[in-house]
């Protein structure tokens, strides 16, 4: 379940991922290149294994296919980031998390 079809639902502001019928999203904001990740939203019928954390890369690597800055302001983006320092390269110069 790596490889997921992401939409980037431009007019909604959000990455979804539609699994069994079930909308997952990453609710964005953007400004100068770079992209906020300001929440996410999994219903609790989607129950795969490690399905967060391979949405949140999914995320992730279409944001970096399009060289843009990711600063994440959701808790759980934040702590998946902090866990995984190989996407270390996408915040923004002075952000830390």
């Amino acid at each position: 379940m790596t490889d997921m079809e992401i939409k980037d639902n431009s007019f909604l502001r959000q990455f979804e991922v539609k699994i069994d019928g079930h909308l997952a999203k990453i609710e964005y904001s953007s400004q100068e290149r770079k992209v906020f990740l300001t929440k996410l939203v999994v219903p609790e019928e989607i129950t795969q294994e490690g399905f967060k954390e391979n949405f949140i890369k999914s995320v992730l690597n279409h944001i970096q296919e399009q060289n843009l800055r990711v600063v994440p302001t959701s808790p759980h983006i934040a702590g998946f980031l902090r866990k995984n320092r190989q996407y270390k390269e996408m915040l923004p110069v002075g952000i830390r998390i």
